[in-house]
């Protein structure tokens, strides 16, 4: 796989001029998009996610003391803590902290090294920067402290770093991609089982993410109230997770709720209905795949949006108003948005020859119909995390 030589050459440069020596391993990961699947990690349902060449890297050198120290290049800012004494703090480096605190408690004796990290994975876009923070860190350690890779341990790490140190009760599909993805391919992930399979891409067409230039405090935003919702309505089927309940047996019960006034709440109703009928589009979304068939794979694309925005409730007027024009363009099979939602990216999937006239397309509507700047990425399936070789 190729690498950005004028990243690294700036990364190696940086860490010279702040730690006056050359660094001696550098490490990436990648960043994601969703291709299909949203919500349904962690109702341990199925999810159909792409690693993306947008990516966190650090360059760095073992320590011979157990202090790790990081500056990000993209923040101007330098952070330092002790593995013997990890405290809970704010900011981009309680991911780092999170990380090292779940490798230690589940055994590993790491070591310490200082780098320079920079990234080009949108923050706050739904491409899942933190994941790959998480996984360029986790590289980073494996390499200082001896041990080997093992992509969905360190995976499931990052997913509790995320969870039990920085405040997100997220799935494990982020840092899973980040972590095991094949480059030229999509990654279906089973997310009860973490059994896991790479996914040939349609032939002749292109991702595209759509980034509307909206944001959202991911911690701040009704994710933990969607999670709870669907916890609730997991417990109204009485099953384990929503992942268990077929469209079938979902409709069937919706008529015995009416017949025999069953209590479970419109809202968590609503929530149910999308996590059960998007498990079973992801399935559908790796046949068509299999089968080379982008026309198909572009409808569930647009169902898939509609369940999110209709249902789910996780959409806004911007990601609406993207995937709307993203939907009338010729080249266009089909667009949804990806993501957390409210605020972000949508993706989309388009005949490879017409990716460029696209994208223009796109921006110029949307600039016209929202009074906002999109930043459109034709994106290419990229490796998980590893050691970059130069």
């Amino acid at each position: 796989m190729e690498y950005n030589t004028d990243m690294n050459r700036d990364l190696k440069q940086a860490f010279r001029e702040r730690f006056h020596s050359e660094p001696t391993i550098p490490v990436r990961a990648p960043g994601r998009v969703n291709l299909i699947g949203e919500y349904t990690d962690y109702n341990e349902g199925f999810v159909l996610p792409m690693a993306i060449n947008h990516e966190v890297r650090i360059a760095l050198r073992p320590r011979a003391d157990r202090r790790v120290a990081v500056v990000s290049l993209d923040l101007n800012e330098r952070s330092e803590f002790d593995l013997d004494s990890l405290e809970r703090g704010t900011g981009w480096s309680e991911y780092l902290k999170g990380v090292a605190h779940e490798l230690q408690v589940t055994g590993y004796r790491l070591r310490g090294w200082e780098g320079v990290l920079t990234g080009d994975v949108p923050r706050g876009a739904g491409l899942s920067s933190s994941a790959a923070l998480e996984m360029a860190t986790a590289r980073a350690f494996a390499e200082v402290s001896g041990f080997a890779w093992d992509a969905m341990q360190m995976a499931q790490i990052g997913q509790r770093a995320e969870s039990a140190w920085v405040g997100v009760h997220c799935g494990i599909m982020d840092q899973a991609v980040s972590a095991a993805a094949k480059a030229g391919y999509a990654f279906f992930l089973d997310c009860r089982s973490l059994e896991y399979k790479h996914i040939p891409l349609p032939k002749k067409v292109s991702v595209v993410t759509l980034d509307t230039s909206t944001r959202r405090g991911l911690v701040d935003s009704a994710y933990n109230e969607r999670r709870e919702q669907c916890e609730r309505a997991a417990r109204f089927f009485g099953v384990k997770a929503l992942r268990d309940v077929s469209v079938e047996e979902f409709e069937e019960k919706g008529k015995l709720r009416i017949e025999n006034r069953e209590f479970l709440d419109e809202l968590a109703w609503k929530r149910a209905r999308h996590v059960i009928t998007e498990n079973a589009r992801v399935l559908q979304a790796v046949e068509s795949m299999h089968n080379d068939d982008p026309v198909t794979l572009g409808k569930l694309f647009n169902e898939s949006h509609a369940s999110l925005c209709d249902d789910f409730e996780v959409t806004n007027d911007a990601l609406n108003q993207i995937v709307e024009v993203a939907q009338r363009q010729p080249a266009c099979y089909g667009a949804r948005m990806t993501g957390a939602g409210f605020g972000g990216c949508a993706v989309a999937l388009v005949r490879r020859e017409s990716a460029d006239e696209f994208a223009q397309a796109v921006g110029t509507e949307y600039r016209a119909r929202s009074g906002m700047e999109a930043k459109v990425y034709v994106c290419q399936a990229s490796e998980g995390a590893s050691v970059i070789k130069e």
